[in-house]
């Protein structure tokens, strides 16, 4: 997989003076079948978060709140996309490395995955994880 493989994916939204709504569903606007929602907020100024590539795993990541950037890079090319609207959201494959920084004030990530927590589905050291890319493991 490559960057070129990570995509923006619009999501059903429906205006209402109330209240906006927006959803998805999995094989419809999540490419996959969802096996794990998980959501990071009340991350301190300066701080990053991913850091990490996965086996296995493909994710879908969307800011519910705030603003916040995803960095993806897949050994050879690096790609930041800026989220910050709550019906947008960003798909990510598998093998690609993954970090997100300059989170806004109450930002939420909301990240949908296609397997259930596995550690040993991260590949946490950089070095690693170009080694994998270089001898096609990934």
């Amino acid at each position: 997989m490559t960057i070129d493989d990570v995509k923006i994916i619009e999501l059903p939204k429906f205006l209402d003076v109330r209240g906006n709504l927006s959803f998805a569903e999995q094989f419809s606007q999540i490419p996959f079948e969802i096996q794990r929602v998980y959501w990071i907020y009340d991350v301190p100024g300066g701080e990053e978060r991913g850091g990490h590539a996965f086996r296995e795993n493909e994710e879908v990541i969307v800011s519910l709140s705030g603003a916040f950037d995803v960095i993806v890079d897949d050994g050879k090319n690096r790609k930041t996309v800026t989220l910050n609207r709550s019906y947008f959201g960003l798909y990510i494959p598998k093998g690609l490395w993954r970090s997100m920084d300059n989170f806004s004030t109450n930002s939420v990530a909301l990240e949908f995955g296609s397997v259930k927590y596995d550690q040993g589905d991260y590949i946490r050291d950089y070095r690693e994880f170009i080694k994998m890319k270089k001898d096609g493991i990934l």
